[in-house]
């Protein structure tokens, strides 16, 4: 068993070359304890279950090879290795296989799916058990968790997840990080700006709110010049009559929605979570923080969120009443017709707000927080036809540009939506106020790769049915932008910082 378990732990150390962000063989002694203490307690429980020493090595190899591989495809469209919290997407793959395994590419989960069915096959029917050896393997395993425990906790991660891989390769660094979810979190000294209650309100009745998190959102005008300027001109009248506009620093870039939902509902910078930056929801938020919606509710607001896609993706039906919403509105109150491509369209969630907002007999101000599907990827997998070019390009595309026309297609229904929105506010009997900001810029790296990648700022606008003095564009941090809203809403000062974005 032990040349098995020596050759396995050197393979882990060549498969972890391929690694991208490659770590230097060079790091702290406590790292690599960290690394052959995971390979030993793993090859042990697998020996102990099969008593099959070269199958369970191979297997768990296959298993550290599958990790490697996920984090450069996420590294690869998101900037980001793989870290801890990303275990959950696994499960999330088989659940929603659309949101992820293009990204991987279906071929490639299919060869590993199919392949490594097979060798289970041929492992258990070909090797046999080996009399003795789950002694042995206890004899590893209690070694392995000595070297974890020396390793535990030596060194604070610093939560940069491509600057801890670097310095103490991916092993440690998932290890590490494991702990640190599990570290309890003083709520207070995150700082959120909706701790304290509101000194004082507005003697006019409270107007409704809205607030819409658009999937993908940014001014793509900026990326490449051969965009159309006309796709975002309700965006631009809005922009134009706005209390505050301007760019808007996200907590993600290209995917990881809830980091920027997260920060905007709570007003916490994502620097201040330590581990929970990379899923805020996954735990922090589910014990209760404050936040906007706790905030009004306290105020007498009904406070609502929507979000077009299966309820429980991200805890969202257990994190949003937790946040202060009263109701949670999902796909389930939509239907097939609504969908623009493969998600319920941004037209749609307008037509939804709406329908809340002129509710028959309603007193009770609104809050109303939706988080759009309708722009989010893979684009790649949708076609657009060359008829429909001119309506959003006013020259050919570059080679490689293909993804920009469906994201193109989708933005100009966000777009739309604004439209509908602006109508619906300024037909309304009392006053209103609309924020609206993108999550994240899209994935879109052949695009990138053609004309350069963007610096990962979105857009946002603060507008009001009642006040449309306009304003000069102010660069904010997603985590202000909420309370920002709030000073509008109840024209007090803005109790978080709005410039000075890093």
């Amino acid at each position: 068993m032990m040349p098995v378990a020596a050759v396995g732990l050197l393979l882990t150390v060549l498969v972890e070359r391929l690694l991208v962000p490659r770590p230097p063989l060079r790091r702290p002694l406590a790292c690599w304890g960290l690394h052959a203490g995971l390979w030993c307690v793993g090859l042990a429980l697998l020996l102990g279950l099969t008593a099959r020493p070269l199958f369970s090595g191979v297997n768990l190899l296959l298993v550290w090879l599958l990790i490697v591989m996920v984090s450069n495809a996420k590294y690869h469209s998101l900037r980001e290795p793989f870290v801890c919290a990303d275990f959950e997407y696994f499960s999330d793959a088989v659940r929603f296989p659309r949101l992820y395994l293009p990204f991987f590419g279906f071929g490639k989960a299919a060869l590993l799916a199919v392949g490594f069915l097979a060798y289970l096959w041929a492992g258990l029917k070909y090797e046999p058990a080996v009399a003795g050896v789950r002694l042995e393997a206890l004899g590893l395993g209690l070694g392995g968790l000595v070297l974890l425990g020396l390793g535990r906790g030596r060194t604070a991660p610093s939560f940069d997840a491509e600057a801890d891989v670097r310095q103490w390769g991916l092993a440690a660094s998932l290890w590490r990080y494991f702990w640190a979810a599990r570290a309890p979190v003083d709520k207070v000294a995150l700082g959120s700006p909706f701790s304290a209650p509101v000194a004082n309100t507005p003697d006019k009745p409270l107007p409704d709110l809205v607030s819409v998190q658009s999937e993908s959102f940014f001014d793509v005008r900026g990326l490449w010049p051969g965009v159309k300027p006309g796709v975002l001109g309700e965006y631009d009248r809005l922009a134009g009559e706005a209390l505050a506009r301007g760019k808007l620093q996200v907590a993600a870039w290209g995917a990881n929605t809830v980091r920027t939902e997260f920060a905007y509902l709570t007003g916490i910078a994502g620097d201040r979570l330590g581990v929970h930056r990379f899923n805020p929801y996954r735990v922090l938020a589910r014990q209760g923080l404050p936040s906007i919606a706790a905030q009004l509710r306290r105020l007498g607001y009904r406070t609502v969120c929507i979000h077009p896609y299966d309820g429980s993706f991200y805890g969202r039906d257990k994190v949003l009443p937790a946040l202060g919403f009263d109701e949670f509105i999902d796909v389930r109150s939509f239907d097939e017709s609504q969908k623009a491509g493969p998600f319920i369209g941004d037209c749609a969630v307008a037509d939804k707000i709406r329908e809340l907002l002129q509710a028959p007999g309603r007193t009770q101000p609104l809050f109303i927080h939706a988080v759009t599907m309708e722009n989010h990827g893979p684009l790649h997998l949708e076609t657009v036809e060359a008829a429909e070019l001119p309506t959003w390009f006013d020259r050919p595309l570059l080679a490689g540009m293909d993804d920009l026309a469906p994201y193109l297609r989708h933005i100009g229904n966000a777009d739309r939506m604004l439209g509908k929105l602006r109508e619906t506010l300024t037909a309304h009997p009392r006053e209103a106020l609309l924020c609206f900001y993108g999550d994240h810029v899209p994935i879109l790296p052949n695009v990138y790769q053609a004309v350069g990648a963007p610096a990962g700022d979105t857009d946002y606008l603060i507008w009001s049915n009642r006040q449309q003095p306009g304003a000069e564009a102010c660069p904010m941090r997603v985590e202000a932008l909420s309370s920002r809203l709030l000073g509008c809403a109840l024209e007090q000062p803005v109790r978080a910082p709005m410039a000075g974005v890093a």
